[in-house]
């Protein structure tokens, strides 16, 4: 197999400046990081709230959040930026001994109050003879569960907009019991071209579960929520981009967000920037030759395309030959598996 070439290595994903300049090398992305960052400068276009407006205003000024970048959240005013960098260089390698790649786990003492926040819908079950079950991301509280009573009724006030993939206002009631409850939803986007396509239906329906493996209770990221939203605008606005491309490109900016993202610029092992020619998950990126032991091979075509999706936006996704795209999947599902313990569903 041939190496990869240092061209592509030595321009790997740098940390960036204000107005979106690539300054140096970054060499960890944490939570702590990520957060700073977004009130700096921008990681890529579709993990800040870029283009998930209301219905009425679809493609019109963002609600309440910037058009930014995938994962971070800054002024509308300073308008779309994105990342010049091919690559994100995070080093794997030292995910266990780097404690900014874990989220803070935490359950706050059960007081009965009122939230109010916004939310997207992972996943609807039935419960009991009217109620609902609701799986919610949410930018401030992470992933939340929720019960929704008498949703199933014919004279409910919720109507359908609990459904999977709607962004929504809520209202939710916080007492003793680990379930919050619904008590008023307003919809913010629905999705309703999305939904009248299958490939796009397939697509977004992975996506959320994606988001709601990788994540547990009580892990917040304004990022996550700002990417799934901008996915599911995508596939509403632009069904046609639905596929096992989109669905990588994805997934590979929610290991960005959860702080697993690859080392895709050298050797995850030793460093070296060439003869690169093949991944290993559990070393957490690309390997070279000396170091490929327990690797798969991965095609310059495949290293190009997760180069690709990590550095472009959702909706600048390039196509790439179905080898390459199986090897990408391979060194994701590997990533995530091995610093994650998190078995994702196939894409394709």
């Amino acid at each position: 197999m041939r190496g990869l070439p240092a061209a592509a290595a030595a321009s790997a994903a740098p940390a960036l400046g204000r107005g979106g300049q690539v300054l140096e090398d970054a060499v960890a992305v944490g939570l702590d990081q990520l957060l700073v960052a977004a009130e700096r400068a921008p990681v890529d276009d579709d993990l800040g709230e870029r283009h998930h407006a209301g219905e009425a205003d679809q493609l019109g000024a963002a609600f309440g959040v910037a058009r930014e970048v995938d994962l971070l959240v800054s002024d509308a005013a300073l308008g779309q930026q994105r990342l010049r960098g091919p690559a994100i260089a995070t080093g794997l390698g030292r995910v266990h001994s780097h404690p900014t790649h874990y989220f803070t786990k935490y359950r706050r003492l059960p007081v009965a109050g009122s939230l109010k926040t916004d939310g997207i819908v992972l996943r609807s079950m039935r419960y009991g003879e009217a109620d609902r079950i609701l799986h919610l991301y949410t930018p401030q509280r992470g992933r939340v569960s929720a019960i929704a009573k008498g949703v199933r009724r014919a004279k409910s006030r919720f109507g359908g907009r609990l459904e999977p993939f709607f962004r929504l206002q809520l209202v939710l009631y916080e007492g003793r019991s680990d379930l919050l409850t619904v008590t008023s939803a307003e919809t913010l986007a629905g999705h309703r071209r999305l939904r009248e396509n299958g490939p796009a239906l397939d697509t977004a329906a992975r996506a959320c579960d994606a988001v709601g493996r990788l994540f547990d209770d009580g892990e917040a990221h304004a990022g996550v929520y700002h990417l799934l939203a901008n996915e599911l605008t995508l596939l509403d606005t632009q069904p046609e981009r639905a596929g096992r491309a989109n669905a990588l490109a994805f997934r590979i900016k929610l290991l960005l967000a959860a702080g697993f993202a690859p080392q895709l610029s050298a050797c995850a092992s030793c460093g070296e920037g060439e003869h690169l020619a093949g991944f290993s998950g559990a070393a957490g990126g690309v390997v070279c030759t000396a170091c490929e032991a327990g690797a798969f091979g991965l095609d310059q075509a495949a290293h190009d395309f997760l180069v690709a999706a990590l550095g472009r936006p959702l909706a600048e996704t390039p196509d790439a030959p179905q080898r390459a795209l199986a090897q990408a999947e391979r060194a994701i599902n590997e990533t995530v598996e091995h610093h994650a313990h998190v078995r994702w569903r196939s894409v394709a």
